[in-house]
C-alpha cells in the first residue's frame, strides 16, 4: 500500500508526504520539504553583529520574535553582556505573546478542521463562530503585547543587544493589565473546547526535550532537559546534537544520542507540566492526568493549555513589573554600551512555539559575523514525525483511503511544522 499526498495544506510552508505499508507491516514515511532554501546563514557572513537579529526574524512571519530574541541572546553571550531584570521581563512578555499568537492561529484555523474532516475552513467558521472569535481575540492580544514592547507586532524594532532602543511607557504596560482578565477567560474557554474533542488513539514512546528551569515553566532561558530527567547546559546539548542532510531534502533532520526526538508544546508539558500556572494545570491534569502523554496528537491540546498558561504568566509579569519603582528601571540600550566587541562565539536557545530554537554565531574582533548556525524546532522533530507516521500507518489499515489520508495529514499538522524555518 503506497500513499502519496502531493500538497500538505493548513501548515506553514510547502511540503508533501510519501508513505508505504508493505507486507509484514514494514512501514516507511517521508516528509518531502519543497520550500525553497533561502541560505540565511550564508547571507549573514560578513554582516555586522547588529544585523543578525534583524535579518533572522525575517525567516518566519509566524514566529519572528523568537528568532529575534535567540540572535540577540547569542550575541550577548558572545560579548558577556548582562541585561537588566526589567529587560528580561519585557522579553519574556514578548515571547509569551509569540506563543499565544502562534498557538491560537494553529489551533482553530489549521488543526481544528482535521477533527471534522473539513477542507474548507469557512464551514468551520459557520459551525463554530464563538471559538473562532476566541482564537482571533487571543491572537490580537499577543500582537498588542508585541506592538507595545517591540514597536510592531510582526518584526519588532525596539529589541537590541543589551536591552531596548526604546522601552515601553508605564502607561502602555498598565493598559495591557485590564485586558488580561478577559483574555484569560477566552483562553480557558478555547482550551476546554479542545479538551473535549476526540483525539485519535495512538501511542509511541519517544524522547521529549525542552528547556528547563527549577522554579518556572521555562521558555526564555535555562538548561536542556530530556524526558528521562537528564540535564545539560546549552553548550553540552549543542555539542552533541547532529544535523543530518539527506539527498534531495531541503530541510535537515536532527539526532540526539543517535536517535530522533520531539520538541514543542507536548515536550514542554510532559517535562515540566507541574510548573504550569494554576488554570492551565487544571485543564491538562483533568484531561490527561499526571503521567507522560505519548500520543503526538495531544500536542494540539498541549498548545491550547500553553495558551492559558501564557496569559496567566503575562498577568503575573505585568503585575510584577508595575510594582517596581520605575525610577530604578534600567533598560540598557546600544548607546549605553557596557561591553567590548571582540572575536568570540555566542550560543543561545529559547523555546519557540514549535520547540527549542538554537542560534550560534562566531564574530571577529570588528564585530563581523564569521559563521552562523541556526537549528530550528522543525528540523529537530522532522525525523521523529516521520517515525510516528511510519508507526501510525499500521493503525490505518482498516480505514478507507480518504480516512487514511485525513488522519495522516492530521498527525502531521498536530506537530505544527514550520517549513519556512526548517529551510532557512
Amino acid at each position: 500500500m503506497k500513499i502519496i499526498i502531493n500538497h500538505l495544506a493548513k501548515m506553514e510552508g510547502h511540503a508533501s508526504f510519501i508513505g508505504a505499508l508493505e507486507d509484514g507491516n514494514i512501514a516507511r514515511a517521508k516528509i518531502i520539504t519543497e520550500e525553497g532554501i533561502r541560505l540565511v546563514e550564508g547571507c549573514l557572513k560578513g554582516k555586522s553583529m547588529y544585523d543578525a537579529h534583524v535579518i533572522t526574524m525575517r525567516i518566519c512571519g509566524i514566529c519572528p520574535i523568537v528568532h529575534n530574541l535567540a540572535a540577540i541572546k547569542a550575541m550577548e553571550n558572545a560579548l558577556g553582556v548582562t541585561v537588566s531584570e526589567q529587560t528580561i521581563k519585557l522579553r519574556k512578555l514578548m515571547e509569551l505573546a509569540q506563543l499565544i499568537h502562534s498557538h491560537s492561529m494553529h489551533l482553530f484555523f489549521l488543526s481544528l478542521p482535521d477533527f471534522f474532516n473539513y477542507d474548507d475552513t469557512r464551514i468551520l467558521l459557520r459551525k463554530y463562530p464563538h471559538e473562532a472569535q476566541l482564537a482571533i481575540r487571543l491572537r490580537e492580544f499577543g500582537n498588542q503585547i508585541n506592538e507595545t514592547i517591540g514597536g510592531r507586532a510582526i518584526h519588532p524594532l525596539n529589541n537590541w543587544i543589551g536591552g531596548f532602543k526604546l522601552g515601553p511607557s508605564r502607561k502602555s504596560i498598565e493598559d495591557l493589565k485590564p485586558k488580561t482578565e478577559a483574555t484569560l477567560k477566552d483562553a480557558i474557554n478555547l482550551a476546554e473546547f479542545f479538551a473535549k474533542l476526540k483525539y485519535p488513539k495512538f501511542e509511541r514512546k519517544t524522547e521529549y526535550i525542552s528547556l528547563y528551569q527549577a522554579k518556572e515553566y521555562a521558555i526564555y532561558d535555562g538548561q536542556i532537559t530530556t524526558s528521562k530527567g537528564q540535564k545539560y547546559t546549552i553548550e553540552k546539548f549543542y555539542s552533541k546534537i547532529q544535523e543530518v542532510e539527506e539527498r534531495g531534502m531541503m530541510a535537515k533532520r536532527a539526532l540526539w544520542s543517535n536517535a530522533h526526538f520531539m520538541v514543542g508544546a507536548l515536550a514542554r508539558v510532559n517535562n515540566h507540566g507541574n510548573r504550569l500556572n494554576i488554570e492551565a494545570k487544571k485543564i491538562w491534569q483533568k484531561t490527561c492526568g499526571q503521567k507522560k502523554v505519548y500520543n503526538p496528537f495531544y500536542n494540539i491540546l498541549a498548545q491550547a493549555v500553553e495558551v492559558v498558561h501564557c496569559v496567566e504568566e503575562v498577568d503575573k509579569i505585568i503585575q510584577d513589573f508595575l510594582r517596581q519603582d520605575q525610577d530604578k528601571v534600567r533598560l540598557k540600550t546600544e548607546e549605553q554600551k557596557h561591553y567590548k566587541i571582540q572575536a568570540s562565539v555566542g550560543l543561545a536557545a529559547v523555546e519557540a512555539p514549535r520547540g527549542i530554537l538554537i542560534h550560534q554565531y562566531e564574530i571577529d574582533r570588528s564585530g563581523r559575523i564569521v559563521r552562523a548556525n541556526i537549528i530550528t524546532p522543525t528540523v529537530m522533530f522532522l525525523g521523529n514525525l516521520e517515525d510516528d507516521l511510519a508507526a501510525y500507518l499500521s493503525f490505518t489499515k482498516q480505514m478507507t483511503e480518504a480516512e487514511r489520508r485525513n488522519k495522516i495529514k492530521m498527525l502531521i499538522r498536530a506537530y505544527d511544522p514550520c517549513i519556512s524555518c526548517a529551510t532557512h
